[in-house]
């Protein structure tokens, strides 16, 4: 069954009490709605802390540098692939690191499509898609 969620249900209240920035009001004194997670997506407070640890404690290149900084940084980079790995339930070695949606949907499309895709093959997609995820398909 599906149940239709309200802004005051406890479960959603809860969620976004992680996302300090949805705590500030908007100019017209309403509730801040962000909707634009494809552009950037809103950093909950478990996220910002842990990049003010990381620029505070050990800034430094990952993969690069054998100095105590630039090794905990990559030991942090390489547990949070392990990490990320275990929650959906993949080898560590299947994840990948891109910067945005635009860069992923290339990859994907430039990678898996022109191995498996034939002339006649059809992705479908809504028009609500973000705009980084139609280019590629049609080139």
């Amino acid at each position: 069954m599906i149940k239709e969620l309200s802004c005051h249900d406890e479960k959603v209240e809860r969620i976004v009490a992680d996302f300090p920035i949805l705590a500030r009001p908007t100019s017209r004194g309403k509730r801040l709605v962000y909707l634009d997670s494809a552009a950037t997506s809103q950093k909950p407070r478990c996220v910002i802390d842990a990049l003010v640890q990381y620029y505070e404690q050990y800034n430094a290149n990952i993969h690069r540098g054998v100095y105590e900084i630039a090794a905990r940084a990559t030991d942090e980079y390489e547990h949070a692939r392990v990490k990320v790995a275990r929650f959906v339930g993949a080898d560590p070695s299947e994840i990948v690191w891109v910067r945005n949606t635009t860069e992923a949907i290339n990859l994907i499309a430039y990678s898996w499509g022109a191995r498996h895709l034939r002339d006649g093959d059809a992705i479908l997609l809504t028009e609500l898609e973000h705009h980084s995820d139609l280019v590629p398909w049609q080139l």
